[in-house]
């Protein structure tokens, strides 16, 4: 039988049982205590004390999650990117063509608070990634897959005839994420407590254009 350590009589001894933190979790935690910061102050004020205070943590406990605020920004873009991901596989599993384009553009335009505020986090990472190649990359290899699945479903709708354009698919898919791309810009910027930007709307008329 294996001895136990003078720690783990003690713990077994008095009852009480260690407490088991979520690493993941924690992280997680964090980001959503910096959209929060973020959307009601700005990227300048969004400070790792204010982030700990909204978390509830103490200043120093970020530090072995994230030793910089540039760390922090950089994990919460990857953390937009790949829970947008995983909405987009949701709405698009079973469709495909015009149907699942379309699906997967509602997913990545702000049309809600939730995703303003997403789109909060993206500017400042992208203001950054400018003169960072680190996350230039990111970035690019971010936008380089959401360009393959719009490719995929242009194709998908040019075999099923709901596609008749003379617009090369290579331009539509360029045009459309850059439109998604702006919204995201112009999202940010609303006043407090708007959000109709007319993007669902703006998306019909393009996608509209693509039978013409």
């Amino acid at each position: 039988m294996a001895h136990k350590s003078l720690g783990e009589k003690y713990l077994l001894g008095s009852g009480r049982v260690p407490k088991i933190v979520d690493h993941d979790e924690r992280r997680l935690e964090l980001v959503d205590a910096t959209w929060r910061i973020i959307a009601r102050l700005g990227i300048e004020s969004a400070t790792m004390r204010e982030i700990a205070t909204e978390a509830g943590f103490a200043n120093g406990a970020l530090k072995p999650y994230f030793p910089t605020k540039d760390t922090l920004l950089t994990f919460a873009f990857g953390h937009v990117f790949n829970r947008t991901n995983e909405r987009i596989a949701e709405v698009t599993s079973g469709l495909s063509g015009l149907a699942a384009l379309r699906a997967f553009c509602v997913e990545v335009l702000p049309l809600d608070e939730e995703r303003i505020n997403e789109a909060r986090i993206v500017i400042p990472f992208w203001q950054k990634a400018i003169n960072d190649p680190g996350k230039a990359q990111i970035h690019r290899e971010s936008m380089q897959q959401w360009l393959d699945a719009i490719r995929r479903h242009l194709a998908e709708a040019r075999d099923s005839g709901d596609v008749s354009t003379a617009v090369d698919d290579d331009s539509l898919a360029g045009q459309l994420l850059n439109m998604l791309l702006g919204a995201q810009i112009a999202a940010a910027l609303l006043p407090e407590g708007q959000t109709d930007l007319g993007l669902d709307r703006q998306l019909e008329g393009f996608l509209s254009l693509l039978t013409r």
